[in-house]
């Protein structure tokens, strides 16, 4: 049994979770060509067009579906998703969230796992004072992260909603009223609806704009609080990635946020100043995730899909 995972290309997360695969799992991993009998694991489901219909039905298929934003689902995407639907065999999904979503457009299997997260690059840091050094950032700054894309297109300009970036700006802007030593960190490409909205009202900010895992590390590491402000999510990784390196995080209630925080670290944009970041909690419940565990009911499911 082999298993082949598609590529995304777009130095987006997908390839990052394919190169940590075919990396620990050598005994079922396959990166040339498909023969029969092997599963095609379409990691990256908006490229699943790039198969040839041969390969899907000569091997079975397992499709992740990250999310389903049903405001850009249209006439276009579901008839794509139907004709995709043909071929795959079983689906999964990252949360419950997406689980419930799916259900209702398919009668394939579906199973929930969350994505594995990997503790070789994401770890706390205990001598914040020296990175804060590196990077020459002031002690006494307040900082409130984000790493992930904002604008929609090639454009650079429309707000990317279902990440809410539109949310962030108003968050961030209503705390600098009150703590001027307010600065806030970005990461990630795509961050330009952000950056106009922080200068706009005058708030100080720090922008890397691609890093590598070793500095992304070290920014979350110097980190007050990160904020996720999305409406809609699959995962977002950045949870996990914020929990193993115990920064402090509030999030709305998307994707994987109420398996992994506590209660009191979800908001929305009614309640956000009640949200208090809960380090314990969610370092313990990400943690579940690390490598290798976090590949165990990954090579269940693909068994079991083999199998049957």
């Amino acid at each position: 049994m082999k298993v082949y995972i598609n590529k995304a290309k777009e130095e987006w997360i997908v390839d990052r979770f394919r190169n940590e695969w075919n990396q620990y799992n050598k005994r079922t991993r396959k990166t040339t060509f498909l023969l029969k009998n092997n599963i095609v694991w379409i990691i990256a489901p908006w490229t699943w067009a790039k198969f040839s219909k041969k390969t899907l039905i000569n091997n079975k298929v397992l499709c992740t579906i990250h999310h389903i934003d049903e405001n850009k689902f249209g006439e276009a995407e579901q008839i794509d998703f139907y004709n995709r639907d043909k071929y795959v065999d079983k689906y999964h999904v990252i949360s419950d969230q997406t689980f419930d979503k799916l259900n209702t457009l398919t009668k394939k299997p579906i199973q929930k796992i969350p994505f594995w997260v990997n503790q070789k690059i994401w770890f706390y840091i205990e001598d914040k004072a020296s990175l804060r050094k590196k990077y020459e950032i002031d002690n006494s700054a307040y900082l409130i992260g984000s790493f992930q894309r904002d604008t929609e297109g090639h454009d650079l300009k429309s707000p990317k909603l279902s990440k809410g970036p539109d949310r962030f700006i108003q968050i961030v802007r209503n705390m600098h009223e009150s703590n001027k030593n307010l600065m806030v960190i970005l990461s990630g490409k795509r961050r330009n609806y952000v950056i106009e909205g922080l200068k706009k009202y005058e708030i100080p900010f720090r922008y890397f704009e691609m890093t590598k895992f070793e500095e992304l590390n070290e920014l979350y590491n110097i980190l007050d609080l990160y904020i996720v402000s999305s409406r809609v999510e699959g995962g977002p990784q950045a949870i996990f990635e914020a929990s193993l390196t115990k920064t402090p995080i509030i999030s709305t209630n998307v994707g994987i946020a109420n398996e992994i925080l506590s209660k009191e670290s979800i908001f929305d944009m009614k309640n956000i100043l009640k949200a208090k970041p809960n380090i314990d909690v969610a370092f313990k419940n990400a943690s579940k995730f690390m490598i290798p565990n976090g590949f165990n009911e990954f090579n269940k499911m693909i068994k079991d899909i083999y199998e049957n």
